[in-house]
């Protein structure tokens, strides 16, 4: 019972908000798309931007973070697209 007080307290076992949720689900989306697209049409620069979407929410733990991350992503993907 001490080791789930200590990984409480340390926040390993804490549960991730909802808005983190869809945000990683909703980045995770485009960066597939951007993937996929990148893949099919040769274009390096939006199929890295594409794997880089669907992993950075592993890697940032606060949402506005991810949030911020993800839209910075986006815009690069929008002007890199074609």
């Amino acid at each position: 019972m001490d080791a789930i007080k200590a990984l409480e307290s340390s926040g390993l076992l804490t549960m991730p908000s909802p808005a983190y949720i869809v945000g990683a689900i909703l980045f995770g989306i485009v960066g597939l798309v951007a993937w996929r697209h990148g893949k099919k049409a040769e274009l390096p620069t939006p199929k890295w931007l594409g794997l880089a979407l669907m992993l950075y929410p592993y890697a940032v733990p606060q949402t506005w973070l991810m949030y911020l991350v993800g839209v910075v992503l986006c815009a690069w993907l929008a002007l890199k697209w074609n």
